[in-house]
């Protein structure tokens, strides 16, 4: 098996689900005696959460490329980042090693390409929802993104980060989410993809009006091949 890189800390909520997920995609292919080869690094979350100004994004990227860095120095065969906003900076940490960097907005599109999807709608962070960087990296991949709601963006944006990151899944935010994919379901799409890394503690994929394709899942799912040696 090749040994992986995670940077992780952000939030420690999705880095716990990447970590326990990863193993278990390993297990569950070579056998339950078996566990995922990782390095993992887990970062400051003081430092990179809800970043807004130019400064503080050169500051989150400057952390991410010493952190790949050293991952790389000390073993790692390829790099996952576990978590989709800080995807914005993630270019220009591939370009300051020498090792992959498993995308998790690439991962999703090439897997909802293959599946024949053509229209979704994205729900995550308020700057995963609503930033170019994000959608422009899916709508490469044939994809058209339904526009988003403002207000949902904000209180989804809220349960993520008062409420997920803190490791809490509350019933009410649980009630609050079902019914949110059942509005935005009613738009011309035929996906929903669950672009934040701690949504899956409150949404179930695979139980839904439509099909949600979990970014979370799916870079797990990439980063296992990538262990095994299986992926492409």
């Amino acid at each position: 098996m090749r040994k992986i890189g995670l940077i992780g800390g952000m939030s420690w909520a999705s880095t716990e689900l990447y970590y326990r997920h990863l193993n278990k995609g390993v297990q569950k292919r070579l056998g339950t005696a078996c566990s995922a080869p990782i390095l993992l690094e887990s970062l400051n979350y003081c430092d990179l959460s809800r970043l807004t100004t130019p400064e503080q994004w050169a500051h989150a990227k400057e952390v991410l490329i010493a952190s790949a860095q050293r991952l790389e120095t000390a073993g790692a065969t390829a790099l996952m980042i576990a978590a989709n906003s800080m995807h914005k900076v993630a270019d220009e940490v591939a370009a300051a090693i020498s090792i992959p960097l498993i995308h998790i907005v690439d991962e999703t599109g090439e897997k909802m390409k293959a599946d024949g999807i053509k229209a979704a709608a994205v729900i995550g962070t308020r700057n995963v929802m609503t930033e170019a960087w994000f959608r422009q990296r899916l709508v490469r991949h044939g994809l058209t993104l339904a526009p988003y709601d403002a207000s949902r963006a904000d209180e989804i944006d809220r349960i993520i980060y008062e409420e997920l990151m803190q490791g809490k899944a509350n019933e009410a935010s649980r009630r609050t989410m079902k019914t949110f994919i059942t509005d935005i379901a009613k738009q011309e799409i035929q996906a929903i993809v669950l672009a934040c890394t701690e949504l899956v503690m409150l949404v179930d994929p695979d139980a839904n009006v439509l099909p949600i394709y979990d970014t979370t899942r799916i870079h797990v799912a990439a980063g296992v091949d990538w262990i095994l040696g299986d992926e492409g």
